[in-house]
């Protein structure tokens, strides 16, 4: 009897062990890293960026071909686009390694909501490959751009856009459920890091690109664009980018100019940064608070200075917390101007107050325009480099 229960057992599992029955086989495969999407009239113009695995073969001599290629088409919807590409590509497009997907102005204006609900939904695609806005250029001609010591250039904009928000500040590298959750959330605008061609775009589709020391065209990233919720409304400049990141408390480092106590230029390297936002309401008004703490190194002096006095060191942070003062309120008066409120304050509000937020919430937009702020700041510099006292100061002033 037992053993007859045993066999029945294994006849019903035997219907679960039929192996790979979905299997793709790798050379029936086209591997995406990077994917655009422009507007074609009324149509959505998608170019899916594809490896080239003979190119990119450490065991295999290149054959001179680019280390990828693009495949275009047009549809009245992303999904339809996407499909129609099969009939000019010789495998079925994979989408697991797609690295980054990049909007043109032009469809980011229009609004990207319907472009992100296809993400969402097509459960081949991973979720964390990075999003941007192209600015100046159509977004195919972004993934066209051959790039240098990185062979693949979707691998190269996902690098440079990481080490930039690392060591720069007026990048944000946005992911898709970060971008969703800032569409879905009250009292908060999305912010996408936007992405130019410095150079002749045209030249810089060929494999001479790569071949020179200066190559004709480089991808860069270039300011925030700023959406109302779902529709590219604008752009900061890099310094009310960079605030935005500090108000954000996305900074990890960065480099700034400070005034000399008398003449000239010193920059300082920011080791360190914290930023806190407070709000409460006032006799039914809301407020914010913004508290930012940072430590920063000397990183090179441009001036007469002796840095051995304490009260030159007292000096120099004084004068760190004025122009980082400056920052924050151009990117707060920037953001005001739009009437977009991408810092979350109404975040910040709803958790102190979520009865005076019901209020407010209909009309956030409208609070936020007149929503006094205040800004404190609170900059400590610890190092002044392996010396002290620059040879400046053996010259004679």
């Amino acid at each position: 009897m037992k053993s007859l229960s045993l066999l029945i057992i294994a006849a019903l599992l035997i219907p679960l062990l039929s192996g790979c029955w979905n299997r793709r086989e790798l050379n029936e495969l086209a591997f995406v890293v990077g994917l655009s999407i422009d507007k074609s009239g009324d149509q959505y113009l998608i170019s899916a960026q594809v490896v080239d695995p003979g190119e990119v073969s450490t065991s295999a001599r290149g054959g001179g071909r680019a280390p990828v290629t693009t495949y275009d088409e047009k549809g009245n919807h992303i999904f339809e686009a996407v499909r129609r590409i099969t009939t000019i590509s010789p495998r079925k497009l994979y989408w697991s390694h797609l690295q980054m997907l990049v909007i043109s102005e032009a469809v980011a204006k229009d609004g990207i909501n319907n472009i992100l609900d296809f993400f969402t939904r097509d459960n081949e695609f991973r979720k964390d490959f990075y999003i941007v806005v192209s600015k100046g250029t159509q977004a195919k001609e972004i993934l066209r751009n051959l790039t240098s010591i990185e062979k693949i250039p979707a691998h190269k904009m996902r690098s440079s856009l990481e080490t930039s928000e690392k060591a720069w500040a007026p990048t944000v590298a946005i992911q898709l459920d970060e971008l969703i959750s800032s569409l879905t959330s009250e009292g908060i605008h999305p912010v996408l890091t936007g992405i130019s061609i410095r150079g002749k775009a045209a030249k810089g589709e060929s494999v001479d690109n790569v071949q020179r020391i200066d190559p004709f065209a480089r991808l860069k990233y270039k300011n925030i664009a700023i959406f109302k919720k779902d529709k590219l409304i604008g752009w900061f400049n890099e310094k009310e980018s960079k605030g935005y990141n500090y108000i954000r408390d996305n900074v990890k480092s960065t480099v700034g100019h400070v005034p000399c106590p008398k003449k000239g230029q010193l920059i300082i390297e920011i080791i360190r940064s914290k930023s806190k936002i407070k709000g409460r309401v006032v006799k039914g008004k809301p407020k914010i608070d913004i508290q930012v703490t940072a430590e920063a190194n000397i990183g090179e002096v441009a001036c007469h200075i002796d840095l051995t006095k304490p009260e030159t060191i007292k000096k120099l942070e004084e004068n760190t917390e004025k122009v980082n003062m400056d920052i924050l309120k151009a990117s707060i008066d920037k953001a005001k101007k739009f009437g977009v409120d991408i810092f979350g304050f109404g975040e910040v509000i709803h958790r102190a107050d979520p009865q005076a937020w019901k209020k407010f919430k209909k009309n956030w937009d409208r609070e936020f325009v007149n929503i006094p702020v205040t800004i404190h700041s609170d900059f400590k510099i610890r190092q002044t480099g392996a010396v002290n006292q620059s040879f400046l100061e053996q010259e004679k002033e």
